[in-house]
């Protein structure tokens, strides 16, 4: 280990060590702090951090010596010093760890004076990250370099020899603005990330989506009410979202209801209240969505699982809006725009019996059908970068993006899950990846051929998500029938998408 060799010094170390010390140093005292070894090479001396709140400082400079006075300065600040003896060897660190503060030579071949090379570094460390304060020393100052060396990003200049008071006055005040810089960046992030799950972005450029969001600019300001059709995870929610953030009901509520997922016992108490006493467990008053929307926009999602003996009450809110909590006489009035969605052929429903038709006319004043994502593959890049920025500050990694193996196998894959299995598989990457990009086994999507899975290798929900999705692909995204051959009910079955995230 570093902190057990043995290490000679060079004349030219004795003026940077009595800077520090005034000449009162022991090769014990040398030993223990743990002095880089005397190479040139551009390699980055790491060690693994003690504590998070250590400041961690990353050093550049050719010269040997200088490091080692440098490392010696700042020891007894508590900060974690880390070195590197060439630009190429300061990048290296910077894009695989995380430091508070950069400080940096601006000459590293023998005999320059200029400063290109540090000024050159100086670019790429802003390119890099421009929240990471750096600063610049030589021995060869001049009022134009320092100018030159702030107007590219540095946040201060040393000259050689440095006086410590100073140079450490430096350091701990670019390493408390750093901090602070890092911390509100980060809450500003986590807060767009907090607003962005309650409103999620529409986001494409293909033809297929183009109808999309030429319908929502046409119809998003009317009070019209809307149904959305497509396959699960199609986005139908993001469509009602930007339905109403473009209308004029934007500052009031927008009340999501799956109706899929709500009992039948229970459906008519979410949808309109109760009062206490109404039956065994209302305990109190409760209003119903309605009520919660009035005013603003009413999102029913999965319109076709709606029991047919409440499709009646349904239709009778719709026509003049007017409704009575379970267990009251008392009648009240909303002014609710109503958003629908639904994967099922409401046709094919409506001919069956199992959907009426007058519903559907108050429902379809404008239908929005937003095609699967296999249908728009040039969305599939810009997603996907929208989901990594996403989770990359929900989980805080540092990753650059997807490698090209990684893109292409999003392509090619046919996504039965649509955008939301997308989402699941970036998501799921994210905190899989090992390196600085997601590379196509961080994806862990499917095998083309699901059929060559080892049944007596899975699990029991491993199989049951199996079975789902090769039926719902069967059936070409229709519920209803794949329910009917799993032999569920549509509830049930809606109940195990969300559970397996289909």
């Amino acid at each position: 280990m570093l902190g057990r060799q043995q290490h000679a010094f060079s004349l030219a170390t004795i003026p940077y060590l009595c800077i520090i010390t005034d000449c009162r140093i022991s090769p014990l005292a040398v030993r223990v702090v743990g002095i880089a070894s005397e190479d040139t090479s551009s390699h980055v001396r790491m060690t693994e951090p003690n504590s998070h709140s250590v400041a961690r400082i990353l050093i550049g400079d050719d010269q040997p010596d200088v490091l080692r006075a440098l490392r010696l300065l700042t020891k007894p600040e508590g900060y974690q010093v880390e070195t590197a003896s060439s630009p190429a060897g300061v990048v290296e660190a910077v894009k695989d760890y995380d430091f508070d503060v950069v400080l940096i030579d601006l000459n590293y071949a023998r005999g320059s004076t200029s400063g290109e090379e540090g000024l050159d570094l100086l670019s790429r460390l802003q390119q890099i990250d421009n929240t990471l304060p750096v600063v610049v020393m030589t021995a060869w100052s001049s009022v134009e370099l320092a100018v030159e060396a702030m107007r590219r990003g540095a946040k201060d200049f040393v000259s050689k020899p440095w006086k410590n008071e100073r140079l450490l006055a430096i350091l701990r005040t670019q390493i408390e603005l750093s901090r602070a810089l890092r911390s509100r960046r980060q809450l500003e992030e986590e807060n767009i990330l907090l607003r962005d799950e309650t409103r999620r972005q529409l986001i494409g450029k293909s033809q297929g989506i183009g109808p999309v969001l030429d319908a929502i600019a046409r119809v998003g300001p009317s009070e019209a009410n809307v149904l959305i059709t497509g396959e699960n995870g199609s986005g139908k929610g993001v469509v009602a979202q930007a339905l109403h953030a473009a209308s004029a009901r934007k500052g009031k509520p927008l009340v999501t209801v799956n109706t899929g997922s709500i009992p039948e016992a229970v459906f008519e108490s979410e949808l309109f209240g109760h009062v206490a006493g109404a039956f065994t467990d209302a305990k109190s008053d409760r209003l119903g969505r309605f009520k919660l929307a009035d005013g603003g926009t009413l999102f029913l999602d999965e319109i076709a699982t709606i029991p047919a003996n409440l499709q009646a009450k349904l239709l009778r809110v719709l026509e003049n809006g007017q409704f009575e909590p379970v267990g009251s006489s008392k009648t009240y009035s909303v002014d609710v725009r109503i958003l629908s969605a639904t994967n099922a052929d409401l046709e094919k429903e409506i001919a069956d019996g199992r959907f009426r038709r007058d519903l559907l006319y108050r429902l379809n004043t404008v239908v929005v059908r937003i095609p699967p994502l296999r249908d728009r593959k040039d969305d599939i890049p810009l997603l996907a970068m929208h989901f990594l920025r996403r989770h990359l500050v929900r989980y805080r990694k540092h990753l650059t993006g997807f490698d090209a193996a990684a893109m292409q196998a999003m392509l090619n894959y046919r996504w039965p899950g649509n955008v939301r299995e997308l989402d699941h598989t970036v998501e799921r990457a994210v905190l899989m990846a090992q390196g600085a990009v997601i590379r196509e086994g961080d994806l862990a999507l499917e095998p083309k051929s699901e059929e060559a899975l080892r049944f007596e290798e899975m699990t029991l929900e491993e199989i049951e998500r199996w079975l789902i999705r090769k039926t719902i692909s069967r059936f070409g995204g229709d519920i209803s029938k794949t329910a009917k051959a799993l032999g569920l009910s549509r509830s049930a079955l809606y109940r195990r998408l969300e559970k397996h995230q289909l």
